[in-house]
């Protein structure tokens, strides 16, 4: 009898089936239009009409919550500049020394807070479940970079979830000898520290052991398993053109569209 994680592990997705180059691309489409302007209707109808396509990515609404909340906290530190320092227009509501808190800048940082959450969105999206491995092989393959750069991005990439269970070891081991319930600030760099001595030799060990094996060789490679685009990219890319058209269409017709530069 198999559990639920094990059939949600099984299923494939709509989107699993986009070669990782394609996504990369599809990422800088749904990202880089929205620099064209800042106005809040364009970060709106982006955000939602991406959060439309959530059931072809196979991600669930909860777990797409929490790799937004990051974005969500930081998103007010990014418009809160934009508030207090930028160019007064309409009604002024609070001035102090350089900050003055006006109509116009209140829309501003609005607009730049909805930005941040649009332009993280997609990465969270596409990449998901994407799996490193099948990320080089794109790389390698389809986007042609160099095998090496290739290679090290992935060693790397493995080396994240390492480094998440060493940080969480490390706290569980300081709580339990009782030095980990005071002083967070200190407690933070101290065990920064240590994570970084063991990213040093961890890192040491897995370039000779690579180096070893002959992933540090000019001579071509061949790789286990072929990369190739197929006609699901191209959809993928022609709706990713359609949200970002519709959402700069959105603001052009609702008279919110404010280039980015005037």
């Amino acid at each position: 009898m198999s559990t639920g994680i094990e059939i949600e592990t099984v299923r494939r997705a709509w989107l699993d089936g986009v070669n990782p180059v394609t996504k990369v691309v599809l990422a800088l489409l749904l990202s880089v239009p929205l620099f064209a302007s800042i106005d809040v209707v364009s970060g709106l109808v982006a955000i939602g009409l991406q959060l439309l396509c959530l059931p072809l990515t196979g991600l669930r609404w909860g777990t797409v919550l929490k790799r937004l909340l990051p974005l969500v906290i930081f998103a007010p530190v990014a418009g809160l500049s934009m508030l207090l320092y930028a160019e007064p227009a309409g009604r002024i509501y609070w001035s102090f020394g350089f900050a003055t808190i006006s109509e116009d800048s209140v829309s501003l940082a609005i607009a730049v807070s909805l930005r941040v959450l649009a332009l993280g969105l997609p990465t969270i999206l596409l990449f998901g479940r994407t799996d490193p491995t099948e990320l080089a092989d794109a790389l390698a393959q389809v986007a042609k970079l160099p095998s090496r750069f290739v290679l090290g991005v992935l060693a790397g990439t493995r080396m994240l979830g390492l480094f998440l269970d060493d940080w969480r070891t490390m706290g569980l081991a300081r709580r339990a000898r009782g030095v980990g319930d005071r002083g967070a600030l200190r407690r933070f760099f101290s065990m920064a520290f240590v994570l970084l001595v063991f990213a040093v030799r961890r890192g040491t060990k897995l370039a000779m052991a690579m180096e070893a094996r002959g992933f540090g060789s000019d001579i071509p490679r061949t790789w286990s398993r072929p990369s190739r685009l197929h006609a699901r990219d191209g959809v993928a890319l022609l709706g990713g053109a359609v949200i970002m058209a519709l959402a700069l269409a959105a603001a052009v017709l609702l008279g919110t569209f404010r280039f980015v530069w005037s």
